[in-house]
Parts: structure tokens; C-alpha cells; sequence
């Protein structure tokens, strides 16, 4: 190695390497070292920048990883949150320690992570960049922390990094979450706690994705000291799933699943915890010994029948609406993230999408999720009031304003609304005229009802919705420019159901709610996954409402979609689509037909039978 550099910091990593003595380091970060010098041929003295993947190159190694990183994000965003003053950047990795996610922190902290190429994209694999906390973390497959000059190359021992590595529904190795610090004022101690909060958000990571996995199952949770292990049975408490800890605590192996070992044959659960909604159990061991407390969770079906309302005095769980709405659609989950950072200020909010992405029952999930939510919610459709009633029906009027008007008068909306919240949709369609005196109410808050010699005060929280461009309209006149910018304290954009990345949860949960009963064919459900829905949430709503009607045996097939054509499709284009989500499912479950049948919602024997009439290969 004859780039070496007489340093300190490569003298001792040498030392270590070489078992010589008095080398004062952590027996595992002096393993790793010997691991860089001896098997990978790694000079500690070396400088440079990590290897970085390009654009495209990140898209095309993450794509096996979007389903995770969807469930991932909401955690790695909070964790930001927590960490960012702290310096911290926060990374989430693929199993080969490439960087797909960050999150810098903010001013020189996040100059000097680009500086070093410490980003989406990078490569810290052991093998390249020697010991540090990704790369070793995912070599060893458990958290670790590096400090400073435990990293093998000199020139990382600047930064400190806190790794806790990210195991799938299988147990198997999915990546990493990696907070990495340049900040040289913290000690030791204070990186330790921070690799304690990394561990904790990485584990409800993993069981946020094992239960968007196993949703169609029971789900056991194990006792606290076997670290909360999850396993997944059916109704016949055969187990279906374990994650890596319940395997390591059951001694469960990839062949009992497969066979579907019967629960009891590793735990004891009692009648009544298959009756509970979800709660804490006493569970025992498969002798019938005492093991502790764990919980139950129903099937995603049952749950969401049986689980209560938040109540409104618990803010932890008032944002529980919005992120059932948002599901694991990033545009959305990123809106309701904003949402959440401006709480209960008064701050006018627009919400943009086409009609019928569900813009009312959003603009609801906004008003429960405030402190406003047990005062009025009062909605107005401005397409469909004509004209010449919008003004009396906003502003209200008092007695004998006009002909036929009502001897007492009328409030009006806004008046209405005062003290609770009032929403405006269609908001575009609103006459120019009206748009002035709207103005007016929201500069001053008060309304002028027809007729009146008095203004009469309110205090409300407007939320506005529209499927036009707004911004292009007041360019070109037909919509008031102030008041467009009044309106849009915050805009909110709902996507169309045929771009949300989450479109076949959507389908599985709106037919859970209009067709509880039912299944749905393979080629009905390649049929809902490809049609674009140009009537979006109400479109699906009423489509399977009616297929729930209409479908014999309990199985809803392609003759009960009431599915508008939008272009032609061939019976050939609708056997591709469904040998494409079948072929999909079966990838996703390792070619088990089994798990893939309960994704699909079929009989094993139907599946079988789609298998072999389109001619899907099991062993390729």
C-alpha cells in the first residue's frame, strides 16, 4: 500500500488490523478494519469522493424499492424533523448501501454533506469506503454506531453516523436508516441516544410495512422483550408471515410458513382475542406458560368497521382522517404533512383537483382535524347555485330584500359558518361580482347581507376547491387576481385516481367499503387497476357499489363492471393486464401461490386456473 500516510489515525487502524497490542478500540469497529485491510484491500489513507450513481441510475435501482419507500417516507420526514437542528442528515439505503432517500439538515451543516457527496445516490458500501456506519451496518445486519475516527478512511473521521439496518416482511435484508452528524461539539453519549431514536423509527418502519403486507391477515403482536415481533395467521390461525424478530423468537423458518403451521404450535391466544376490534392480549407460550402481553389486530376489512372515531380530545390522533384519505400517495402525504405543520393558524386553504377526486370529503378530514371541528362545516357548490342565488344564499339577506324573499330574512352561509368553517367548491365558477364582495369578507371579516344597514361580524376558516387553473384565469381576467391569492394560503393538489401511486390500495379499501361481501375476479380486478376512471372516487364508488349488486356467488367478475369505454380494449389487451398484475403479485410473494391468492383476493384453485390459462411459468 504505498499511498499510505504516516498518520496516527492509519497507524492505529494498522495496529488494529495486525492484533497488535495496546489498540484501544471497539472490538467490532477493529473486525471491521481487519475486514477492509485483508479481504477488500482498502488504504485507510486514501481521499476522494464516494462513487455516486447518476440520475437515471438511482431510479432504476430504487423502482424494486418504491412500495417501501413510500411506507418509509413519512417516518425518515419525522426523523428529519427531530434530528435536523442536531446537524443530522438522514439517509435511507438499499441492502448495497446506496443512498435513495435524503434528508439534509439546513446552512452549513447541509453545505458540508454536499461537499463531500454525502447524498441521494452515494455509495458507502463497506467494500469501497471501509468501515462506516452504513457499510458496516448492513455487513453485519445490526445497528451500529462509528464515531469519528472508528471510520476506516481518515478523511471520513469528521462525521458520525447512527445505522440501524431495515428488514422486510420476510426477514430478509431490505436496506438501511442512516442519520450521519458533522457536528464535532457532541459527544459520544449524545450519538448513542440518536442511534436509539434511528433504531426505533427503522422498526416502525418495518412493521408499518409488514402490516401494509399482511393487511388481508390477523396480526399477533409479541411481547416488548422479544422487541414487538409481529407474525400474520388467517382465520384458521395458520400463519401466513413472521417478521425477522417473531422468527427469531418462534424459530419459525421460510418451510413451517409455507406449510402454514397452526399458531398454536407456537403460541396460545384466547378466544377472545380473535372477537376483539384490536387490544392488548395475554398471550402464552405454545406449553401454555405465561409469556407476557401482546396485541391482536383484525384483518384490514374488520378493522375499519370496528375502530372507533378518534375521539376530539386526543390530538395525536386527530390527523387520523387526513392520512386515511392520503394513503401512501406521496403528493398526498406530503399535503397532509403541511397540514399538519400549520395546525389551527387561519389560513385560507385551496384545494386543486378534477371532479370527483373528493375535494368535500377532504375539505371534512381538514375541519374534524382542527380545533374548529365541533362548530359548523357549511359547503356551497358554486356550479351548481345558479347565478342569481349564489349572492342571497352566501351573504344572506334581510326581510322583504326582494320579491320572494323570506318574510324573516336569512343568515346566509358565511354567517352560518361563523366560528366553524366554510367550504367553497368549484370555487371558479364563482360570478366576478361575487368574487368582489367575497373579497371584502375575507379582508374585513364581516358580511354585508342584502338589504342590512349594519355589517354583521363572523370569523371563519375558509377552504376553497376547484378543478380549473385559477392562476392561468386571473391572468386572463375571468378571475380576480387578489382574491385568488387570497385564497390560496396553502394549495393542496388532490390527485386523479389514475395517478395516485397508491390506485390498487384505493380500489382493495373502496371495495371493502361498497362491496363488503365480495371478491373480485383476476380479470375484473386487471380490468379496475387499468381503467382510468375519468369520474375518479365517485366514478369507483358507484362502479362497485352496483358490481356488489350484481355479482353472483359472492364474485364479482368483468360482466358486472359498469366500465365506460375511454378507447378501445381488445380481450387480448385485457388478458395482458391481468397476467401482468397476476405475474406482479407472485413476484412480490416469491412465486407463492398461496400469499399471491390472498393479495389477488382468489381461491388458490382459481388462481391455479388463471395460472395455467395464461400460461404463467412458476419457475421462471
Amino acid at each position: 500500500m504505498a499511498n499510505l500516510a504516516a498518520s496516527n489515525h492509519v497507524a492505529r487502524v494498522l495496529s488494529a488490523a495486525n492484533h497488535l497490542a495496546g489498540v484501544d478500540t471497539e472490538s467490532r469497529i477493529a473486525t471491521s478494519w481487519r475486514r477492509c485491510l485483508v479481504n477488500h484491500k482498502l488504504d485507510p489513507a486514501r481521499r476522494g469522493p464516494p462513487q455516486t450513481l447518476t440520475e437515471a441510475e438511482v431510479r432504476h435501482v430504487a423502482e424494486p424499492m418504491e412500495e417501501l419507500i413510500r411506507v418509509a417516507l413519512p417516518e425518515l420526514e419525522d426523523l428529519a424533523l427531530v434530528l435536523r437542528d442536531a446537524g443530522y442528515c438522514v439517509n435511507l439505503a438499499d441492502p448495497n448501501a446506496t443512498m435513495l432517500v435524503s434528508r439534509l439538515p439546513e446552512g452549513d451543516y447541509a453545505r458540508m454533506f454536499l461537499e463531500w457527496k454525502i447524498y441521494t445516490g452515494s455509495n458507502f458500501a463497506e467494500t469501497f469506503e471501509g468501515t462506516n456506519g452504513l457499510g458496516t451496518a448492513l455487513a453485519e445486519q445490526r445497528p451500529i454506531l462509528v464515531h469519528g475516527d472508528e471510520h476506516f478512511r481518515e478523511q471520513w473521521s469528521m462525521f458520525t453516523c447512527a445505522v440501524s439496518p431495515l428488514f422486510d416482511h420476510t426477514g430478509q435484508l431490505a436496506g438501511a436508516v442512516n442519520i450521519s452528524s458533522c457536528r464535532s461539539d457532541l459527544g459520544r453519549g449524545a450519538h448513542e441516544l440518536a442511534l436509539a431514536v434511528t433504531t426505533q423509527a427503522t422498526r416502525r418502519i418495518e412493521h408499518a410495512f409488514f402490516r401494509r403486507h399482511y393487511r388481508a391477515s390477523w396480526i399477533a403482536t409479541l411481547p416488548a422483550s422479544e422487541s414487538g415481533g409481529l407474525i400474520a395467521y388467517d382465520d384458521d390461525r395458520r400463519v401466513v408471515g413472521a417478521c425477522r424478530n417473531a422468527r427469531s423468537a418462534l424459530g419459525l423458518t421460510d418451510a413451517m410458513i409455507s406449510d402454514g403451521i397452526d399458531l398454536s404450535h407456537l403460541i396460545q391466544l384466547d378466544d377472545s382475542a380473535t372477537r376483539a376490534p384490536e387490544g392488548s392480549v395475554a398471550l402464552r407460550r405454545a406449553d401454555g406458560t405465561p409469556w407476557g402481553s401482546g396485541r391482536v389486530a383484525p384483518p384490514l376489512r374488520a378493522r375499519s368497521r370496528s375502530v372507533p372515531a378518534p375521539a376530539r380530545d386526543q390530538p395525536a390522533g386527530q390527523f387520523n382522517g387526513l392520512h386515511r384519505l392520503a394513503g401512501r400517495d406521496p403528493v398526498l402525504v406530503r399535503g397532509v404533512k403541511r397540514l399538519m405543520t400549520v395546525g389551527n393558524l387561519d389560513l385560507p386553504i385551496l384545494l386543486h383537483g378534477e371532479t370527483g377526486a373528493g375535494k368535500d370529503v377532504f375539505a371534512r378530514a381538514i375541519h374534524a382535524a382542527s380545533n374548529r371541528a365541533g362548530r359548523n362545516y357549511v359547503a356551497l357548490n358554486c356550479a351548481a347555485m345558479p347565478e342569481s342565488l349564489i349572492d342571497a344564499e352566501l351573504f344572506g339577506y334581510e326581510a322583504g330584500a326582494f320579491t320572494g324573499a323570506r318574510r324573516e330574512g336569512s343568515k346566509g352561509l358565511i354567517v352560518q359558518a361563523s366560528g366553524g368553517t366554510l367550504f367553497l367548491d368549484e370555487i371558479g365558477d364563482m360570478p366576478l361580482a361575487l368574487q368582489t364582495r367575497l373579497l371584502r369578507v375575507l379582508e374585513n371579516r364581516e358580511v354585508w347581507p342584502l338589504g342590512a344597514l349594519k355589517p354583521v361580524p363572523v370569523d371563519i376558516r375558509l377552504i376553497s376547491a376547484t378543478h380549473r387553473d385559477l392562476a392561468r384565469m386571473a391572468e386572463a381576467g375571468s378571475f380576480r387576481s387578489d382574491l385568488y391569492y387570497r385564497l390560496r394560503g396553502m394549495e393542496i393538489r388532490l390527485p386523479a385516481l389514475r395517478e395516485r401511486a397508491d390506485k390498487t390500495d384505493v380500489i382493495a379499501l373502496i371495495a371493502d367499503e361498497e362491496a363488503p361481501n365480495c371478491r373480485i375476479a383476476p380479470g375484473a380486478w386487471a380490468q379496475l387497476v387499468a381503467y382510468p376512471f375519468p369520474g375518479n372516487m365517485r366514478q369507483l364508488r358507484h362502479v362497485l357499489r352496483l358490481a356488489g349488486c350484481t355479482a353472483e356467488g359472492g364474485v364479482i367478475t368483468e360482466a358486472d363492471l359498469d366500465l365506460p369505454a375511454v378507447g378501445a380494449r381488445t380481450a387480448q389487451d385485457q388478458a395482458s393486464t391481468e397476467r401482468t398484475v397476476i405475474v406482479d403479485a407472485l413476484r412480490a410473494h416469491g412465486g407463492r401461490v398461496r400469499d399471491a391468492a390472498r393479495t389477488l383476493k382468489l381461491s388458490r384453485a382459481t388462481l391455479y386456473r388463471r395460472i395455467k390459462l395464461l400460461k404463467i411459468d412458476l419457475d421462471g
